[in-house]
């Protein structure tokens, strides 16, 4: 039996929802009848609109996913001025201010505090630009992901851009694929390092070669069902498959039509390509995709030319992640900037879209480690770029603590969420920059905050990945996190262990550090840190955590699942603003 959000979807989906969407911000929130919220706000994810958290009706999340992470000249700029103008709420954040943009691990743009009275002035804005929020969330094709520097990397076989976008132009606003039974992820890579992270996509599209009636021809291999979410992560299976640059298109309709047509519509838990290449196999998801969904003799997969595999790969002195100062193939450079938990307040992302036009082409590029990129830079450009001042905050050379800090959105909009996020853990990166030495030669360390098991953070492919709970300490309720460790990608993929739980967040820092002081007292030569946690048993690597109070000061650890806002100075459930009208007056609840 279909479930409810089917039901709604068989009703209305697709581009339809757009005129919806715009009926009712001309009539005001008020306009969305009470027992109708949840399938109206299932239908918005279609046209990139989350409804936020318990406490902050009427305010939405707004995601634009541009194919690849490449916001073109001009772009970044227009969503910076979006958020000034529209994304501000009734509360400060104590670290960020009102008004910013998120970064995310899809290389997408988030913005909050959207009003739908907004949001037709906002498409407009994006659309006078070429961006959209097409698809950016709901039951369909997501934005494509990949490398951050396709179309410009040395080190690239394949010009994943120009895929990328061909399936951005080719499945966006399609309506044989625009409802699937949950959302469908898309990776491509071209380049040796593997940055496009095939590994835990729905569908991967990664560098290959074969030689096919006697001539050397470079393409991609295809593997399928890859995830984090919930607990159940799955690495993405080889299918056997191997395409050149003009049978991607139809192979990757192929796929997602065979899950459009066999994935669980009944149980939403289970409807996601993994679960469907559990139940059938590599195999028969290859017989199938060529008895019914291609139309040309599929070939046998070439020979992986990721020979070099390192992008989130745990390698104590391999960094990777395009942060830094690199040549492009045409000889200018690429300058990758650490943003801490993906978070750029508006005032500072203005001076950073001026510096990207200024030193640049005034192309900025995400990355899926939530950071950004200049490209196009000349070398006689790079010391006037590194002179400004706002990259002392977004530096191209960032402490590993920073650089290696990836956060989710967290209770502060997610109603998912258990824990408190960004915040917490731009002050454990503080703190652990300011107490805690790494040991000679590690010269990176990933430390993943995910606020639930949605695993938005991607923590289980982190040195240390962290996952909100709750415990009780001293008598009372707080917010707590369970601790992995190992977890990465690279040429030997594995998840993270989970080795210890519900730690107080105010012991977590403590922790941290006792863990590194004992990896660097008992680690063997240059083990790298991933190295080290291979080697060890849960029950050994349990021992070596050590969760401790130390000086850290941790301001989060009451229950924000039950506040508005948990920065707030009334911050109960009771003391919210919202709902509120498109001028800001709050809507009674005996209106």
């Amino acid at each position: 039996m279909a479930s409810d959000v089917e039901k709604w979807k068989d009703e209305l989906y697709g581009t339809e929802i757009r005129a919806e969407i715009e009926r009712f911000a001309e009539a005001g929130w008020e306009a969305i009848p009470d027992d109708e919220h949840d399938a109206w706000f299932e239908r918005f994810k279609w046209y990139g609109l989350y409804h936020q958290r318990a406490g902050q009706e009427s305010y939405f999340m707004m995601r634009i996913g541009p194919p690849g992470g490449v916001l073109e000249p001009g772009q970044f700029r227009q969503l910076v001025e979006i958020a000034d103008d529209f994304s501000r709420g009734p509360a400060e954040n104590p670290e960020f201010g009102n008004g910013w943009i998120d970064v995310t691990t899809r290389q997408a743009i988030q913005l909050h505090w959207i009003r739908l009275e907004d949001v037709p002035e906002i498409f407009d804005r994006l659309e006078a630009v070429g961006l959209s929020t097409v698809q950016a969330c709901g039951d369909s094709w997501r934005n494509i992901v990949g490398c951050p520097v396709a179309g410009k990397d040395k080190h690239e076989h394949v010009d994943a851009d120009t895929l990328a976008t061909e399936l951005h132009d080719t499945f966006k606003r399609n309506e044989t694929y625009s409802n699937l039974p949950r959302k469908w992820k898309v990776s491509v890579t071209g380049c040796d390092e593997g940055c496009g992270q095939g590994d835990i996509n729905d569908l991967a599209f990664e560098p290959a070669e074969k030689e096919i009636d006697g001539e050397s021809v470079t393409g991609y291999n295809v593997r399928v069902g890859g995830g984090l979410s919930r607990n159940e992560p799955r690495l993405a299976r080889d299918i056997d498959v191997f395409v050149t640059q003009e049978q991607a298109i139809e192979v990757a309709g192929g796929i997602s039509g065979l899950f459009r047509d066999h994935g669980d519509r009944e149980n939403r838990y289970n409807a996601r390509m993994k679960f469907l290449v559990d139940e059938w196999g590599p195999e028969a998801i290859r017989e199938t995709l060529q008895a019914d969904y291609v139309d040309f003799e599929l070939e046998t997969a070439g020979e992986d030319l990721r020979d070099s595999y390192s992008y989130n790969a745990g390698e104590a002195d391999g960094k990777h992640d395009h942060v830094g100062v690199h040549e492009q193939d045409d000889g200018n450079y690429y300058v990758g900037l650490n943003v801490l938990v993906g978070r750029i307040g508006v005032d500072d992302a203005y001076e950073l879209a001026d510096a990207a036009a200024t030193y640049g082409s005034g192309e900025v590029r995400l990355t899926q480690r939530q950071n950004i990129v200049f490209t196009d830079v000349p070398a006689e450009n790079l010391d006037d770029l590194r002179g400004e001042a706002v990259l002392d905050d977004y530096s191209p050379d960032p402490h590993p603590f920073q650089r290696g800090s990836i956060a989710c959105t967290g209770t502060e909009f997610c109603s998912l969420s258990i824990v408190e996020t960004k915040n917490r853990q731009v002050r454990f990166g503080r703190w652990l920059t300011d107490n805690v030495s790494l040991p000679e030669g590690v010269e990176n360390f990933h430390i993943h905050l995910s606020g639930c098991t949605a695993s938005c953070a991607q923590p289980q492919i982190a040195d240390v990945s962290l996952r909100g709970m709750k415990t009780r300490k001293n008598g009372e309720p707080v917010e707590a996190l369970d601790i992995g460790l190992g977890g990465g990608l690279g040429a030997e993929p594995q998840f993270a262990s989970w080795v210890a739980e519900r730690i107080p967040a105010d012991e977590v820092p403590g922790a941290i550090a006792n863990l590194i002081e004992n990896f660097t007292e008992v680690r063997d030569g240059n083990e790298s840190f991933r190295e080290f946690v291979a080697a060890r048993d849960a029950d050994e690597l349990a021992d070596l955590i050590e969760p401790e109070e130390t000086d850290y000061d941790d301001p989060y650890l009451h229950n924000t699942k039950r506040t508005w806002y948990p920065y707030a100075d009334e911050d109960d459930l009771e003391a919210s603003p919202a709902p509120a009208r498109a001028d800001g007056t709050p809507i009674s609840s005996d209106d």
